[in-house]
């Protein structure tokens, strides 16, 4: 007898209420492309099918024992009393039960029953769903990514090249179904885009090793292994494949933040990486986030159509179908994300702090800053030594104003027209300069934001007045010019929503930074949103 007939031999007998030794209500069969579950009530009996992928190989007595203990035991780092323990299966005169008294057939992974609208999933669609507790989930994730198994084994997993593989791997087995359940054009667009970002980003992975963001992780970090309790339970790690569990922060909570954008709550999704950042300050988290996503949307489309092609004929073929079709949407907003250049424009009054959020972004997504401080160094006759001019005059005649913003802008062109996003710092108290720079940004096929930095006057005075004469890298502005700034700059109210966002600069800076990080990515994905909606 083959095992699979065997094992489906022993799933019918566990169909049955009296097969159990223990009281049972609702019994129910539950089907992945992996296991089998058994709901019997109180208790879950979760079955692996005696089944090889190649991602995964579950064809063997022992490797099912196996990878049952493993799960058993990795998952009771994110779980308190739900992982019972491996129980056997055993055969006798043709009739299955419980135990190993006789000739083991099968193993099964012992579970506590958690309640369906406990699940974050089943709370988000129910509406009950609430800043706070993303924002714990994001501090519980965190400490769990600090004190899980770190290792230079575990940072090979993620480097470019093994990353690279699982991407085309998927790819590849995505093929069968293009033109049928996976739209070409979209598919090939992610696959270029992927490509693309190995050849132009891949420091990107180096940088994560370096500053030891690699770990043993959770791997399948959904929004329905996600519960709340009286305390936060993670379920349902991947234990079948290292490669698969082993890797970049960023991929785990990817994996998160895509599940729950799916069900329509991108804003929740947000407030679990402020969670993260807040506990962690891995800021660079959002550098390989849009990345990540289209990759674990992949993923889920690839296990979609392994559903479909697997299942028969009703209701949970045709919810397959559909789930490869929103999978491959969400792969191809993600793409586009990754791929369009951002320029992001730190703006603001002199002395309300622009620089040193513009030098912070310029750290965490490693791109091009372009300053107007420097711009200013570059006019002709301009000297340090001579001291700060009256405002109106010298470098601050309008013709050289208008000069300095069209330098700044030529340089951000040249890094926009190469597919890379820039950084801009500038005070842009003028309406005409700001337009400039958001028809550069649609010319080039980019998305722009303004994040204005504001703050007291008084603020302002005393951080002017404490610049000292020719210092490197300040602003030539003074006290002396904060009037004649402040009766130019005009209100930005032009600026649509999605383009603009205010920082007050008197507020704590790492609470700032990660407002600013959330906001801008917010902010992108609207813009992203309404380009792909004109398609």
């Amino acid at each position: 007898m083959s095992d699979l007939k065997k094992f489906e031999q022993i799933c019918r007998a566990m169909a049955h209420r009296g097969f159990y030794p223990h009281r049972v209500s609702g019994l129910q069969r539950l089907d992945t492309h992996i296991s089998v579950v058994f709901l019997t009530g109180d208790l879950v009996y979760k079955l692996k099918k005696p089944i090889d992928f190649g991602f995964l190989d579950y064809t063997g007595l022992t490797a099912r024992r196996k990878m049952c203990e493993l799960e058993v035991k990795l998952n009771k780092r994110l779980s308190r009393g739900v992982y019972l323990g491996v129980v056997a299966l055993s055969m006798r005169d043709g009739e299955f039960y419980f135990g190993d008294s006789g000739e083991v057939v099968e193993y099964a992974v012992k579970m506590k029953r958690l309640p369906d609208e406990a699940s974050l999933s089943s709370r988000i669609v129910s509406g009950k769903a609430v800043p706070d507790e993303m924002l714990r989930l994001g501090g519980r994730l965190a400490e769990f990514y600090a004190t899980t198994e770190h290792s230079g084994q575990i940072d090979w997993y993620g480097g470019s090249q093994v990353i690279e593989f699982n991407t085309e791997e998927n790819f590849r087995q995505l093929a069968p179904f293009v033109g049928n359940l996976v739209g070409k054009e979209r598919l090939d667009f992610v696959i270029e885009s992927s490509r693309g970002f190995f050849r132009d980003r891949g420091d990107l992975f180096r940088r994560r090793v370096a500053e030891g963001r690699i770990c043993d992780g959770h791997g399948d970090l959904r929004a329905e292994h996600v519960y709340f309790l009286d305390e936060i339970q993670v379920i349902d790690c991947v234990e079948f494949n290292e490669r698969f569990r082993y890797g970049d922060t960023a991929i785990d909570l990817a994996f998160l933040h895509m599940d729950i954008e799916r069900l329509a709550r991108p804003d929740l999704s947000l407030e679990v990486l402020n969670g993260y950042t807040e506990s962690s300050r891995d800021y660079g988290i959002y550098t390989l986030l849009d990345f990540y996503s289209c990759y674990r949307a992949v993923v889920k489309m690839k296990i979609s159509c392994l559903s479909v092609a697997e299942l028969p004929e009703g209701p949970r073929k045709r919810e397959m179908h559909k789930r490869a079709a929103q999978y491959l949407d969400l792969a191809f907003r993600y793409a586009v994300q990754f791929a369009r250049p951002t320029l992001y424009v730190l703006c603001g009054m002199p002395g309300t702090g622009k620089s040193t959020y513009a030098k912070r972004l310029h750290e965490i997504f490693d791109i091009a800053l372009v300053r107007s401080d420097t711009a200013r160094k570059e006019l002709p006759g301009y000297s340090a030594r001579r001291g700060p001019v009256p405002f109106g005059t010298g470098i601050y005649r309008p013709e050289m104003r208008g000069w300095v913003y069209s330098w700044l802008l030529s340089k951000v062109q040249e890094e926009l027209k190469k597919g890379r996003s820039a950084i801009l710092d500038a005070t842009f108290s003028r309406r005409k300069w700001r337009e400039e720079a958001v028809r550069l940004a649609k010319d080039l096929d980019a998305n722009i934001l303004f994040f204005e930095c504001v703050s007291s006057q008084d603020t302002i005075l005393e951080r002017l007045g404490c610049r000292r004469e020719g210092a490197d890298g300040q602003s030539d502005a003074r006290p002396e010019h904060l009037p004649g700034l402040v009766d130019e700059f005009e209100s930005m109210d032009e600026l649509a929503p999605e383009l603009h966002a205010r920082i007050d600069t008197e507020m704590e800076i790492e609470a700032n930074l990660r407002m600013v990080l959330s906001s801008a990515y917010s902010k992108r994905r609207t813009q992203v949103e309404g380009i792909i909606a004109r398609l």
